[in-house]
């Protein structure tokens, strides 16, 4: 049997936006088969049976064929290794829980050299997989042993490690939805949905409206409580105590049975319920000690755990708990039951997606407590058919959303607004839900800064909610789009010149513009940092950027193969020309003929409701306006020009000039001819300004910046790049 080598890994690069292959990120990987560019898998024996044992989900993949079992069909008949390394990976990360469906593999100029991509939401998850699909292809070629629930989970640790938690995960989802953009802002769940001055930002299920003030009282139990009974809200009474013997007299006071529980815990902990007795109440306490600063007792509420999540003064989800008992058989001990009857059930976990967690019943002081009270251990062998009280709370995950009953509502959504959070989950114990808190001594026992959104999500039982949208519709109007506009100029001839001239232009009419090109990095008209800025992470950073109202970037043919945009869509894309191609071997560029590939990238993210701005004295560029979502704009030194006279002839915008001027055309109607002073005059005579000038106009004019302030701004523009502040000098001061 021939053996083979190592599929080669010459380069992995991550494309993070909008790029040559898609929309969406993609891992880049240059791949050099070696000996097996000369043995497609149908001449390398019993690979592909090897690989569908290995990986039986490959036949849902329908690659080129579009077909269930397409890309089976294509793996028997004979195809590439690096197509088959693409199919693998996207498999793993199937199987890890992040489904992807996107992936390509094409040849290079150079033989058995590859170019293969696929859809990565994140890089190191993008990278694992990679590893791991390689060992695994290489071993099925080579008919070696391979252990691949072990490659799923490294990539699914490697998911673990890096994604977004369940329930920022959903807001993001929910962003997407409404075609919001995102930026991840740490390794954690600090997002920013949106760009610029419209952004709005969320740290898991807080957001940027979420008081400081409000969180600090909701952490306080005990002050929570005396705000709700002020207006009203039915809450349980209790005293904060310091000592075991003051909970006993507090429990006496209130009346038993009694809670106890830290005022300032959370997730349960420390919570003790149902106690009569004086030794359980001063075990609760030393149990709550350990858990907050504080210890409060307070009277027992009758019925079931609920979890109300409020999101702008609206209840948007409810969710309703049950305790967690066991059914003793007469020869298992208590954590041998808890295993068979309760730890079993397949809702339950140890991550973020079991919407019921693992009952750890040596550990769980609560559950230690109540074990306790009737008299067991967890080593404790109970009669047969007696039944065990295991968890009280903790298992709130039964969805009755549609039960609540309206006065029900209105007491949580006040409880929420009393405190002050605008995303709140509000704890509520009631024997029914469906009917009104008084009536049956019901009350709301906590409120809850944070709250996770999983129970409503996956819930144990009942219908999942959609609350990730109900946060993003109150961060966001209908009418808000999360965006700023966004400008891009593509090409090479004088990009970074235009794109000066239209932040400027944009600047003149009171907008707060941020702009990375090849001059520098300005802010609202001063320039922050010099030198080349033509880059991602420039572009990113003004995204991120609060203070900006519109953003524009210069977008080299480099920087979308090297990162891909820095944004998602644009609501203006100009491409100037399609040199360039001499400098970019490196990413296997080496025809003119080429670069429509890649600048075309520029004009497939405009938005609908945009526009793209073309060069129409370059016929290559002028031909791309197929491929805008929105408007197209064309620019050109003569009105009789081709591309132009048949654009405005369908009804199509264009910028030329007319007798020393500059004139936009509108369909066939009379042009408005812009009247310029004598700066302009003479930049429009210039041969090396005019360029500038009419693709900034055309790019101002589809911005529908008026016409008279386009003038303004070609008279006052400066043609000299302004120069970035020098550092300040730091002065030793001698003490």
């Amino acid at each position: 049997m021939t053996t083979f080598d190592d599929i080669k890994l010459l380069r992995v690069n991550y494309l993070r936006g909008p790029n040559i292959w898609t929309y969406r990120p993609v891992l880049e990987v240059w791949l050099d088969l070696g000996d097996l560019e000369n043995f497609p898998s149908h001449q390398i024996p019993g690979l592909p049976d090897r690989l569908v044992a290995l990986l039986p989900g490959l036949v849902e993949h329908h690659c080129g064929v579009g077909e269930h079992g397409g890309f089976l069909q294509r793996l028997y008949e004979g195809t590439w290794s690096g197509h088959v390394l693409e199919h693998v990976v996207i498999e793993l990360l199937n199987l890890a829980g992040m489904p992807t469906g996107f992936g390509q593999t094409r040849s290079t100029s150079k033989t058995g050299v590859y170019r293969m991509v696929f859809r990565a939401r994140d890089e190191q998850v993008a990278r694992a997989a990679l590893a791991c699909g390689h060992r695994l292809l290489m071993a099925a070629i080579r008919n070696e042993a391979f252990d691949v629930p072990a490659a799923v989970a490294a990539v699914r640790e490697a998911i673990d490690d890096s994604y977004l938690g369940p329930s920022t995960a959903c807001i993001v989802a929910a962003a997407t939805d409404r075609d919001i953009p995102h930026l991840r802002l740490n390794d954690g769940n600090l997002v920013q949905l949106g760009y610029g001055a419209a952004q709005r930002r969320i740290w898991t299920a807080e957001t940027e409206r979420t008081s400081a003030i409000a969180e600090g009282i909701a952490h306080d139990k005990d002050l929570t409580k005396s705000l709700l009974r002020a207006v009203g809200v039915p809450v349980p009474e209790g005293e904060i105590v310091e000592s075991p013997e003051e909970a006993w007299d507090a429990a006496n006071d209130i009346g038993l049975p009694v809670v106890v529980k830290p005022s300032d815990g959370n997730h349960g902990r420390g919570v003790s319920l149902d106690l009569k007795k004086r030794e359980d109440i001063e075990a609760a306490f030393l149990l709550a000690q350990e858990h907050g600063s504080e210890v409060i007792v307070e009277r027992f509420v009758k019925g079931h755990e609920h979890r109300l999540l409020v999101v702008g003064g609206k209840v948007v989800a409810v969710a309703r708990g049950e305790a967690a008992w066991v059914v003793a058989d007469g020869t298992s001990t208590v954590v041998e039951l808890v295993d068979q009857q309760l730890n079993t059930d397949p809702r339950r976990g140890l991550n973020e997606d079991a919407p019921l967690n693992l009952v750890e019943t040596r550990t769980d002081e609560a559950i230690l407590l109540d074990l306790q009270r009737q008299g067991l251990t967890p080593d404790a062998v109970p009669e047969a058919g007696r039944q065990v009280l295991i968890q009280r709370n903790g298992n709130v995950a039964i969805d009755c959303t549609d039960q609540i009953h309206p006065e029900v509502e209105f007491a949580a959504s006040l409880a929420a607004r009393t405190v002050g959070l605008d995303i709140a989950g509000i704890d509520l114990v009631a024997q029914d839900i469906g009917q009104p808190l008084q009536a049956q001594g019901g009350a709301i026992v906590e409120v809850n800064a944070g709250p996770g959104l999983l129970m409503h999500l996956k819930p144990a039982e009942g219908v999942p909610r959609p609350v990730g949208r109900a946060i993003v519709d109150h961060l966001f109007a209908d009418h808000e789009p999360g965006r700023v506009p966004v400008i891009g100029v593509a090409g090479i001839e004088h990009t970074a010149t235009i794109s000066r001239l239209v932040a400027w232009l944009l600047q003149l009419g009171g907008t707060r513009v941020g702009l990375a090109c090849r001059d520098g990095l300005y802010v609202d008209g001063r320039c922050v940092e010099g030198g080349d800025r033509a880059n991602w992470v420039s572009g990113h950073r003004l995204l991120m950027n609060q203070a900006v109202q519109a953003v524009v970037l210069e977008n080299g043919a480099e920087l979308i193969l090297r990162d891909g945009l820095a944004y998602d869509r644009c609501q203006v894309g100009v491409v100037t020309d399609m040199a360039g191609w001499e400098g970019l071997g490196h990413y296997d560029v080496f025809e003119a003929d080429q670069m429509r590939k890649v600048l075309r990238t520029q004009v497939d993210v405009v938005l609908s409701g945009g526009a793209a701005v073309l060069n129409a004295d370059r016929p290559e560029v002028a031909e791309l306006a197929e491929l805008s979502d929105g408007g197209v704009v064309l620019y050109a030194q003569a009105e009789a020009n081709v591309a132009v006279e048949a654009h405005r002839a369908t009804g199509g915008r264009a910028v030329f000039v007319r007798g020393g001027a500059l004139a936009l055309a509108n369909g066939t109607l009379e042009p408005q001819v812009l009247v310029l002073g004598t700066t302009g005059a003479q930049a429009a005579a210039d041969a090396n300004r005019l360029p500038v000038l009419l693709a900034a106009t055309a790019a101002a004019w589809a911005m529908a910046v008026p016409a008279d302030l386009i003038v303004a701004g070609i008279e006052t523009f400066s043609w000299t790049a302004p120069t970035p502040p020098r550092p300040v000098r730091q002065l030793a001061v001698a003490v």
